[in-house]
């Protein structure tokens, strides 16, 4: 028995089940807008949730067997200046408990970093659906922002991965940044330049620009607008959080 012939307008089987959740993951990468024009019709969102919490898992487990979390407290401090004149007057003691304490709470920060993860979707798929629901007219719905904001966010899996396996290739502990573990901006070769400077330009990285630029993509094609105004929105924001990041390291010194 012949299958009927879809008439026009009728959605075929293949578009009825749409992409698979790994489909999707893949086009993120090669062919964005299959991804994107997917979600509206299916929100699911847990894959490249679930990728980012094994990568992040995968990060603590480099940095505590090949670096240790003592030597990370240890980095963290020297560099905060806040720090360097209350350290002089410790004793040794009093500094390995001070060490001890950042350890145990970098840790902490690390071993959470899923709830993290899901709190910063939430905020940023919330200040997304305010801006283009409300500043441009769109009527997408905060489920299509928020795996919007996961599937954007596929390069950065890619940097969280190369910054694991520059640990386990054997890169030095006093070379670590905890804040950028890997060379793919600006910053990261700036040495001694200061806070602000070094601040700003970590923004200036491939995997934060490609993000972006996905990000711009989604929001265009899950609010129905023209991308050039899709990228005023997630651009300046974008811009915005530079500032407010640069602006805070040059208050801290």
């Amino acid at each position: 028995m012949t299958e009927p012939m879809a008439t026009p307008g009728q959605a075929t089987d293949n578009t009825i089940n749409g992409l698979s959740q790994v489909e999707r993951v893949v086009d993120a990468y090669v062919a964005p807008t299959k991804t994107f024009q997917d979600i509206l019709r299916n929100t699911s969102w847990w894959l490249p949730f679930l990728l980012g919490v094994v990568l992040a898992y995968l990060f603590l487990f480099a940095i505590q067997h090949e670096i240790g979390f003592q030597k990370v407290a240890e980095t963290i401090a020297q560099n905060k200046p806040s720090l360097q004149q209350r350290m002089n007057s410790m004793t040794p003691s009093q500094l390995q408990s001070m060490y001890s304490g950042i350890a145990v709470f970098v840790k902490a920060t690390l071993y959470a970093s899923p709830l993290f993860i899901l709190v910063f979707a939430l905020i940023g798929a919330g200040v997304l659906m305010v801006s283009f629901n409300f500043g441009l007219g769109a009527q997408a719905k905060f489920s299509q922002y928020f795996a919007v904001w996961f599937y954007a966010g596929m390069p950065l899996l890619i940097k969280s991965l190369l910054s694991s396996i520059t640990l386990f290739a054997g890169l030095g502990a006093d070379q670590f940044d905890l804040n950028n573990p890997v060379g793919t901006n600006v910053g990261f070769y700036l040495g001694d330049a200061p806070k602000w400077v070094s601040t700003l330009l970590q923004s200036v990285d491939i995997f934060t620009i490609w993000t972006v630029i996905l990000m711009v993509i989604g929001c265009a094609t899950i609010a129905k607008v023209k991308r050039s105004r899709a990228a005023i929105v997630v651009v300046g924001w974008w811009v915005l959080a530079i500032l407010f990041m640069t602006v805070m390291a040059a208050i801290r010194g």
